[in-house]
């Protein structure tokens, strides 16, 4: 037996933390024990059910995973290797991390980097990791410090906080917009040099407006992401992942004919293992490890539920790391 956060659609949905026989662990080569997970907004929609995330039931949540391997007959892992997991349906079609326990797929996953605890990685996990899939996207288009402002969307947000420490330390000039201007000081702290009112974004906008940013790393879409492009600079990159305004683009192709502006679409869920091991190598080098405290609440895998639900009413800054054991 092992302790769980299941999720159930029997009759109506629940929510629950309990105890699960190991015999109905999923297929798999790689058996783990979990010993951090996170809380990322999909988890969130997830354990709430405000979203239409999980495919099968019931379902154990939790994209993310870091902790040891107990057992593998996969030929890349033994017994006591360290592991980070992220993303692939986890938590989703699979039963996820959310557990003292898992069966996943040796594939998944990624070794943890010398420079990180178990811990410190699920403090990044899917949101941190997705924000350096982000920064590697405006490197690989071009952008560089020096080029201009570089705008970052829901900043106080996994992805956001984390995009603005990448940033600032790779000395790119950062401007983070958020709906609480309370927390300037925690944005700024983490290297913002500005901070600016989502309000500015996210009502719709002219369609081409006054050029500003060299680079965007956006995680709320809608008229946010509309009214970045429409204000990015000639040649500049855009990097979405996220969805947190809406899943609509109410935008124009005036940007893209204009100004060569380039949209890159960013996926962590089912992005190569290659580009996986990148974005983590990356972390290691890239992402102050001082700054992670600052980032996060840790809270043990009891008060999960309670904390996906203070997520969604947007009452959580940064980053939920949740203690299994």
């Amino acid at each position: 037996m092992f302790k769980a956060l299941l999720l159930n659609k029997a009759d109506s949905f629940s929510a629950t933390v309990q105890a699960v026989d190991s015999a109905n662990l999923p297929a798999g080569d790689v058996t783990v024990a979990v010993e951090y997970s996170t809380l990322n907004y999909k988890d969130g929609l997830a354990i709430t059910n405000k979203g239409p995330v999980v495919r099968n039931w019931p379902m154990v949540a939790g994209i993310d995973g870091a902790g040891t391997v107990l057992e593998s007959a996969h030929p890349d892992w033994k017994p006591g290797d360290s592991f980070i997991h992220n993303g692939w349906g986890v938590g989703e079609t699979h039963w996820g991390c959310l557990a003292e326990k898992a069966r996943l797929k040796g594939d998944w996953l990624v070794k943890l980097p010398a420079a990180f605890t178990t811990r410190q990685a699920m403090c990044i996990g899917t949101a941190g990791y997705t924000a350096m899939l982000c920064v590697m996207a405006l490197e690989d288009h071009g952008v560089k410090p020096g080029d201009g402002e570089v705008l970052v969307t829901g900043a106080t947000g996994g992805v956001g906080s984390v995009a603005v420490a990448l940033l600032a330390k790779l000395g790119y000039k950062v401007v983070a917009a958020t709906g609480k201007l309370s927390e300037e000081g925690y944005l700024k702290s983490l290297g913002a040099s500005a901070i600016m009112d989502r309000a500015e974004l996210s009502q719709p906008g002219k369609p081409f407006q006054k050029e500003r940013w060299a680079g965007v790393v956006d995680a709320v879409g809608s008229n946010t992401l509309a009214n970045a492009l429409a204000q990015t600079r000639y040649g500049g990159t855009v990097a979405a992942c996220g969805l947190a305004q809406g899943m609509d683009l109410p935008t124009t192709v005036m940007p893209f004919i204009l100004r060569g502006v380039t949209l890159v679409g960013v996926d962590s869920v089912m992005a190569p293992i290659a580009l996986r091991q990148r974005a983590w190598s990356r972390l290691a080098q890239d992402l102050d490890p001082t700054l992670l405290e600052s980032m996060i609440e840790e809270v043990p895998l009891e008060a999960a539920i309670d904390k996906a639900h203070a997520l969604m009413d947007g009452k959580v800054r940064g980053r939920v790391v949740v203690r299994i054991a």
